[in-house]
Order: structure tokens, then C-alpha cells, then sequence
């Protein structure tokens, strides 16, 4: 997609995770003496596997047929790769126009799909000449994650349902199963992945989402925007209308252009005598659709049935094709194919010459639609509106989208963080050489770089561009952390990044050979999880296997230096926070801090259980401690005192898939027990306090608290008839929680004292909703400095800011810590986390949905942490790190942990004050 404007549902569970870790170092290998002063790696080690990410340098003899001679080739050299070919199933190859061959293997676990998994094995010449030039690409070494599920397919499907945060969304999803898949990384996980779609409730708008549902423990362990709409095998040309009477003959026709000038278009004639935007002159056939202000939704997947071609009774094609962006839509479908079949080999998107089929004058819930989009199958074009021209205005977006096909097609790369921001920058790249070559432009033009500058009624090129490519974005400088709740982990965020040193190397090198280079690395070296650096080295790997000389390949690794991507560059971002615990995936890893002390879920530096629980001083003077057992389960969602710990771990053990409450002393050395197990209720909130534990239980749509004491079975503290209770905190033999009930139509929420030794409430503080008083709720009760905090906001109000609010234990009165009128106060969903000095919360400057800011995605726009004295203040930042800041956790004093993205993470970060002035 160009650019995000539609506003997908929001989904919870797990966000986007890492699914490769720690490097591990492949065996040595002879290459020849002369690669020394090549800038091309002549090996390069694998993340979280033994078998190398790329060996260059290769001129090894390869007998039969290509995939059997590469098939060969890996068993023969079985210490060198770490590869069993027994593991591989051939997914293709590719043959350029060179005649070289690149054979594309995907692993299987035991008969099952390695997700990303895909190893390339490429030849050079023929018969008794064939040799392989070089090997690479992920393969991973270490998978023994069991094969047949343990959670019924039902749960399983409902889990990945659950992943829809909004009810009303929730109840008309569907999820269409995607079959079993092994997530990689240590032993791997055996999911099941399911593609869930929704429908927005108020505004109508489709999305789906890549959810993987781990089938052993019964979690979601990696969820992620789908990029297209369109469903699994999907066919672009549906049941469109036959043709009447006849096959149709080529013909030529004439037809407006958006701008009004008549320009002659392939077409074919049909036997009535009528003509339509069908294009039988190239291999692959082009047909052009008019949705005329239908809805983009009534076209994901197949045609409609109804669809037809756009048409004119005579050669001479009404205004209409014009102003539709019909016109543009096809003479630019032809122009983006020859450019792909004339310079670079390749016929059309599927490199097999299939059908290429666009719709234009696509609406977005009866509103213009300015945006265009690639849905798995076809390219589909926004009406624009207002400012804009129909989007297959622009030549530059129509090689963008189409681009997307091409890259499903080959290295089908993740769109996911760094390898969905790929996939966004090769689009950007050869969207813009399709147009710089078509027109005949100069690469020092100053609308050379510019990305979707024609799209515009008014305005200037540089204006009305979404991208520029040189405008010289780095890693170190301009990366943007982003979880993967935002833009997909910053697809289009960092993009520029990417693309602005694919398109410096262009204006290097000459630009035919700098696009068969870039096409190479595309077709023939890149796979779906490679980072930039993967894609520094693909692009290096391809100018060799080129016959660029070592003078050219040195420019090239020019333009990825100086764009800051090579190895180690997320440790060379400036940061003012020390690391805990790097690399720090998924939703589930919510930090807990107190008395000096962290835990949380993540991996470990060497080891390969990311879903374990660890411990360690919040000082980070020394190694962290595992808490949980090695049982196969997910431990997460804890909390601490600084000398104990409890979570939740969730999973199949002897007793079938359950949840359950455990605990144990933060040294590590056990004894871990267990508060709570169930096949069938739903824990969460855990806290603990000396020898209190408390967490809540959902049964049957309520949620209740349970209290254990001294490690005894937990007991049910009653709630009143209807009543519920959510963000559960607990601190010196005190509980609190947000209370909520209805009152007729009304809901009421209401943050609660409890006093466990007297055994009953003791304040109760309701939200502002009485006679005169805006409609609030209140969220986010904690204990903390003798007083119960929480956040008080307005009901009904998106962008409402919230204040925070103290209140006395026993009931006697409130008092405001900050107004919601500060700069800077808490936002709707805002997390609140407190010590006995400071309240720390979580500002959303913009809606991590739906459109960008209209500054565009920046520092200053994501996610960001705000600390406020607990007697009241200003706020300050408590970091100025660059990236997404999520999940605080209040330590001593100050000090605060929290999730943070800037490096590509998240990584648990630590600062024992806030920065003040960023």
C-alpha cells in the first residue's frame, strides 16, 4: 500500500514478534584467496542456527537437473551448511535472462511449513558446466517443537478470534485457517495460522490480520496486519461477465486520459462491435475495471460477479475513462510490464506471464478513497477527490503497487518490521525507475526521487510527494522504533531509509545496471525474514553474480554506509537509557519492577527459550535469574515486590492445557508453586505484596479477585451482584481495584480500597459522572505512597486527555495530581505505574491506527513515557529515547523500566530519572 488511511481494528493479544534470535557461528570455509578485497561477505553467519545466512565466493561443479544438482550440492557438504535436505521442498526457481539459476527451497519440520524458513541454492551454466556460485538464506538448525497439536482446533479458532479487542467487531469476525506452521527461533513453536477478518461496526471498513495461534500452549504468539484484503488463493478475474457473441480480437482505441488529453490505448474489439480496456498485445493480459464509486471492500478477493471491463460501444471511449483514472490505470499496467519484461527479464508480475487486472474509482465507505493498494491478486485505485487525481494518475504509485506483486512473487518478503519495510522500499524504487524510464528522466531531475508527485490537483511535486528519495534518511539518525502495533513495526516509517540507498546506488551506478542488480538481490537472494542488513548483503551478493567490478561493489556498500545500514548499526543509536534485556518480543513480555528488582518474559543472550521468565537488579550489575521451569510453557504477565514473584504461565502440561497462578523468590532457586490452575477460567492482574498474592479470575463474563495468603489455596473476595473489577494493585495488606457495574444504560466505574485484615472496603471513589459533571470513567487504580491513584478521563471522547487523581484510603476525599489540561497528560488507554514519589504514564501523541499525523510519523509522534511528582507538578519526559515506549513499570524512587523500540527491539530498558528537556 502507498500509504495507510484506512483505520484497521485494533487487535490485542500478541503484537508483532521477533521470530529469530541469537547468532551463531557457522563452520569455517575455504573461499579463494582473492575475495579479501571484496566487499561482498564471503560468509555470513546465521541468526539462532548453525547454517550461514550466505556463502559467496562459490565455483563448485553441480551435475543434472537444477534443483536436483542444488538438492546435491547440500548434502555433499554437510558441515559447511548444517543443512538437511531432507527438510527441503522445492518452492521454485528462477532463470534470468544470463541464463543463471536460482533454486528456492522452503524447510518443513517434520512434514510442516518453517515460517519464513527458505534456503537458495544459485547455478551458473549448463550441463557438465553447471557450477553453484553461491548458497544462503534461513534455514533453522535446533527445531524439535512436536507436530500434532494439543489444543482442540475450535479453541484454537476462537483464540485467534479472541486477538479482535472490539466486542462488536469480535462477533462478526471470521478466521480463515491458514493450515499448521512452525515458528522459528530456539526449538520453534507449532502454530496454527489463521487469517482473521473484520468489519468495522461503525464505519464499515474491512481489515484483516496474520494471527498464529501457538497449538501446544494456546496462546497468541505472532499477530500482524495482513497487507492484503484478499482471501488465500483468491483469483483476480472471478466470474466476470463472458465476452457475448464471441472471442474478442485485438484492437486500438481512443480514450482521455485523467488531464483530457486523447491518447490511444490497446484494447479489444468484441464480435457485437462494442471495445473494452483489455490488452492482448503482451504475454501476460491486462484488463482494466471501472468500480464506478462502488466500495473498495465489494472487490477484496474475487470480481464481482457483475464486473465487466471498462467498455465503449465504438473505439472512441467516453470522458468517463478519463476521469476514472481508467486510462492511466492500463497504459500504466502496460508501461510497468515492459519495463519488468524489456530491461530486466522478467514477464510480468508472476514471472509467468498471468493476468494483470486492476480496478479504479474504489470509495471507502461512500467518502473518495485517496489511496491504491496491491490485494494479493490486483491492483486497486482510490477515486481521489478533493486534491487528488484517481491514484493511477501517477505512473511512479502504479509501479509501486505493482512492484508489491512482483515481490509476493519472489522473496515474498514478511511484511512485518525491517523485512515489510523492505518490501515498501523495492516498491518505492522500482515505482520511481519505472517512471524516471518511461519519461526519459534524468536521475539528477529534481522529480526523479519524488514518490506519487502527480497525484495532486494543486500543489507543488515536493509538496504533494508521500516520499522523497534522497532525502538522505539513516539508520543512526532517522529509524523509527516501532512495535508492531504501529504501522506493522514501521513498514513505511523506515522504508526511506532502505530506499534511499537502493536509489543513491542508482544514481551511482548506471541506473540499467543498478535495476538489475536491485532485481537480482529481489529474485534470487532475499528471503521473507531478512533485516537491512540481509538486504545490504543480497544486493552485494547480486552485483557480484553480476560481474560488477570490485570498484562498483565498493560503491554500493557506499550507499549502505552511508544510509547507516550495515552490521551492529541499531547499537550505534544514540539512547539515554541502559539495556536490562535485549530483544524483547511480543505483547506477553510485560515487565513488573519493585525494590530494585525486575522480571519479565524474554530470551536470554545464548539461550534459546524465549518464553521464560528472568529476573535480575534493576541496576543490571548482574545476570539475570530464571524464575520459571522449563516445562514448555508461557510464563509471563508478572508482578513483584523485590523479593518475590508471581505470574501466569499458560500451556499444556500433565494435566492438559490450562492456566495457572505461580510464584516464587526472586533468587531463582525455587520453590515455585502454584496458587490457581484452570482449563476454563481466565487469571490476569496477579500482584504481590510480602505474603499476599492476589489476581483476578473471568468466569462467565465477570471478572472477580481471589486472594491467596501464605502460599494457601486463593479465596474469592465477594463483589456485589453484576459488579467486576479490573486493574487489581496491592500493597501492605491493602487491595485495589476499578469497580464497574451498570446503572440502567450507565456504566459506572468506581477505584476501590479493600482492607484484607478488616475484610471489607474502605473507600470507594466513583468516576465523575453526577449532575453538572462531563460523563468520565475511571482506569488504571494503584497503590502507591499511602494513596490510590487512577486516571480519570471523559467519556465519548477519542482524543480526550485524562487527569490523574489521588485518593485517600479511607475514603475521606480526593485530590488531583494532574490536570487533564496539562500539556501532555495522560491520553485514553493511557498505562499508569507508580512509586512512592512518582506517578509514570504512557502519552499516545496519535492514533497508532489509521492515517499518519499530518507532519507525517516522527520522534515526537509515537509513544512516549511522562513522569509526575506524586504531590503534584509538571510533567517530564522520563526518556528521550527515539522510539516506542511501552509497558512502564515503577521501580524506587524515580526509576522507571519499560519496553523501548528505538533500537528495533523492544528491548527492557532502565533510567533512574526523568531527562527533563528532550
Amino acid at each position: 500500500m502507498l500509504r495507510r488511511t484506512r483505520t484497521p481494528h485494533a487487535f490485542g493479544a500478541a503484537t508483532a514478534a521477533a521470530v529469530v534470535l541469537a547468532l551463531a557461528a557457522p563452520p569455517a570455509l575455504a573461499l579463494p584467496a582473492d575475495a579479501s578485497p571484496d566487499p561482498v561477505p564471503a560468509l555470513v553467519a546465521g541468526q539462532d542456527t548453525a547454517a550461514p545466512q550466505l556463502v559467496t565466493g562459490l565455483s563448485e561443479p553441480a551435475a543434472g537437473a537444477p534443483a536436483d544438482a542444488a538438492r546435491a550440492h547440500l548434502a555433499a557438504h554437510p558441515d559447511r551448511y548444517r543443512v538437511d535436505p531432507g527438510e527441503l521442498v522445492e518452492a521454485g526457481s528462477e532463470r534470468d535472462a544470463d541464463g543463471r539459476r536460482t533454486v528456492r527451497f522452503e524447510q518443513r519440520h517434520g512434514g510442516i511449513p518453517v515460517f519464513g524458513a527458505q534456503y537458495l541454492v544459485h547455478l551458473t551454466g549448463e550441463g557438465a558446466a553447471q557450477r553453484v556460485e553461491s548458497v544462503g538464506g534461513k534455514y533453522f538448525t535446533g527445531l524439535s517443537a512436536p507436530t500434532t497439536a494439543t489444543v482442540p482446533d475450535a479453541a484454537l479458532r476462537e483464540l485467534a478470534l479472541g486477538a479482535v479487542q472490539d466486542a462488536r467487531a469480535r462477533a462478526g469476525a471470521t478466521a480463515e485457517d491458514r493450515g499448521a506452521v512452525v515458528l522459528p527461533g530456539g526449538a520453534g513453536r507449532l502454530a496454527r495460522h489463521f487469517t482473521v477478518r473484520t468489519t468495522d461496526p461503525a464505519s464499515g471498513d474491512r481489515a484483516a490480520r496474520e494471527v498464529y495461534v501457538d497449538a501446544v500452549a494456546g496462546v497468541v504468539a505472532l499477530a500482524y496486519d495482513a497487507r492484503t484484503p484478499s482471501p488465500a488463493g483468491a483469483s483476480p478475474t472471478g466470474d466476470a461477465a463472458p465476452s457475448p457473441g464471441g472471442d474478442p480480437q485485438p484492437a486500438t482505441g481512443t480514450t482521455p486520459d485523467v488531464h483530457g488529453n486523447a491518447v490511444k490505448v490497446n484494447a479489444v474489439r468484441l464480435p457485437d462491435g462494442g471495445y473494452r480496456l483489455t490488452d492482448l498485445t503482451r504475454h501476460s493480459v491486462i484488463t482494466t475495471y471501472d468500480a464506478a464509486g462502488r466500495d473498495a471492500d465489494d472487490f477484496v478477493g474475487p470480481l464481482p460477479a457483475d464486473a465487466v471491463p471498462v467498455a465503449s460501444p465504438g473505439p472512441d471511449f467516453p470522458a468517463a475513462t478519463g476521469t476514472s483514472g481508467a486510462t492511466d490505470a492500463h497504459l500504466g499496467a502496460g508501461t510497468v510490464y515492459d519495463f519488468y519484461r524489456d530491461r530486466l527479464g522478467r514477464d510480468g508480475l508472476d514471472g509467468k506471464g498471468g493476468p494483470i487486472v486492476s480496478v479504479v474509482n474504489v470509495t471507502s465507505g461512500g467518502k473518495p478513497y485517496a489511496n491504491a493498494y496491491w490485494d494479493g491478486t490486483k491492483m486497486v485505485y482510490g477515486s481521489g477527490g478533493g486534491a487528488y487525481f484517481p491514484f493511477s494518475a501517477a505512473l511512479d504509485v502504479t509501479g509501486h503497487e505493482m512492484t508489491h506483486g512482483v515481490v509476493a512473487h519472489t522473496a515474498n518478503l514478511t511484511y512485518l518490521g525491517q523485512s515489510g519495510a523492505m518490501d515498501e522500499a523495492l516498491a518505492d524504487y522500482f515505482g520511481n525507475a519505472i517512471e524516471v524510464t518511461a519519461r526519459g528522466l534524468s536521475m539528477n531531475d529534481p522529480k526523479a526521487a519524488l514518490l506519487g508527485e502527480d497525484k495532486c490537483r494543486t500543489g507543488t511535486p515536493q509538496a504533494c510527494a508521500d516520499r522523497h528519495l534522497d532525502d538522505h534518511r539513516t539508520t543512526v539518525a532517522d529509524y523509527l522504533g516501532a512495535t508492531g502495533a504501529l504501522d506493522n513495526g514501521g513498514v513505511h516509517l523506515n522504508s526511506p531509509v532502505f530506499a534511499g540507498a537502493l536509489w543513491d546506488i542508482r544514481r551511482t551506478l548506471d541506473p540499467l545496471t543498478a535495476d538489475r542488480v536491485v532485481y537480482r538481490a529481489l529474485a534470487d537472494y532475499l528471503t521473507p525474514l531478512d533485516d537491512f542488513v540481509d538486504g545490504r548483503d543480497a544486493v552485494l551478493a547480486a552485483g557480484r553474480s553480476l560481474g560488477l567490478s570490485r570498484a562498483q561493489l565498493r560503491t554500493v556498500a557506499a550507499a549502505f554506509d552511508a544510509h547507516g545500514i550495515k552490521a551492529g548499526w541499531q547499537h550505534r543509536i544514540g539512547t539515554d537509557s541502559r539495556t536490562l534485556l535485549p530483544d524483547v518480543s511480543g505483547s506477553m513480555s510485560l515487565p513488573a519492577a519493585a525494590d530494585g528488582h525486575w522480571v519479565a518474559m524474554g530470551p536470554i543472550s545464548g539461550r534459546t527459550d524465549r518464553n521464560a521468565l528472568y529476573t535480575g537488579p534493576t541496576t543490571g550489575r548482574t545476570a539475570p535469574v530464571r524464575l520459571s521451569p522449563d516445562d514448555g510453557r508461557y510464563h509471563s504477565y508478572a508482578a513483584t515486590d523485590g523479593a518475590g514473584a508471581v505470574w501466569i504461565a499458560v500451556g499444556t502440561d500433565a494435566r492438559g492445557w490450562g492456566q495457572e497462578v505461580l510464584t516464587a523468590p526472586l533468587t531463582g532457586a525455587g520453590p515455585v508453586r502454584s496458587l490457581f490452575h484452570s482449563a476454563t477460567q481466565q487469571p490476569g492482574g496477579v500482584q504481590v505484596s510480602g505474603r499476599d498474592v492476589a489476581f483476578l479470575v473471568r468466569d462467565a463474563g465477570r471478572t472477580g479477585v481471589r486472594l491467596s495468603r501464605d502460599g494457601a489455596p486463593a479465596v474469592e473476595i465477594p463483589l456485589p451482584e453484576g459488579h467486576s473489577a479490573s486493574d487489581l494493585t496491592l500493597r501492605d495488606g491493602l487491595l485495589g481495584w476499578t469497580e464497574s457495574w451498570h446503572e440502567g444504560e450507565q456504566q459506572v466505574t468506581a477505584p476501590t480500597v479493600y482492607s484484607i485484615a478488616a475484610g471489607r472496603v474502605t473507600a470507594q471513589y466513583t468516576a465523575h459522572s453526577g449532575a453538572g459533571a462531563r460523563p468520565s470513567e475511571a482506569y488504571g487504580t494503584r497503590l502507591a505512597g499511602g494513596r490510590l491513584l487512577w486516571v480519570d478521563i471523559p467519556l465519548g471522547d477519542a482524543g480526550a486527555h485524562g487527569s490523574i487523581r489521588s485518593g485517600a484510603l479511607d475514603g475521606s476525599g480526593t485530590s488531583e495530581v494532574l490536570s487533564g489540561d496539562t500539556p501532555n497528560a495522560p491520553t485514553r488507554g493511557s498505562l499508569i505505574t507508580a512509586s512512592d514519589q512518582a506517578v509514570t504514564y504512557r502519552v499516545v501523541p496519535h492514533s497508532l491506527l489509521g492515517p499518519a499525523p499530518a507532519g507525517g510519523w516522527t520522534n515526537a509522534a509515537l509513544p512516549k513515557l511522562w513522569q509526575v511528582p506524586l504531590a503534584g507538578g509538571a510533567p517530564q519526559r522520563v526518556s528521550c529515547d527515539r522510539g516506542d515506549q511501552d509497558q512502564p513499570a515503577a521501580d524506587q524512587g524515580t526509576r522507571v523500566v519499560w519496553l523501548d523500540a528505538t533500537g528495533g527491539g523492544p528491548d527492557l530498558v532502565v533510567r533512574d530519572r526523568p531527562a527533563v528537556t528532550c
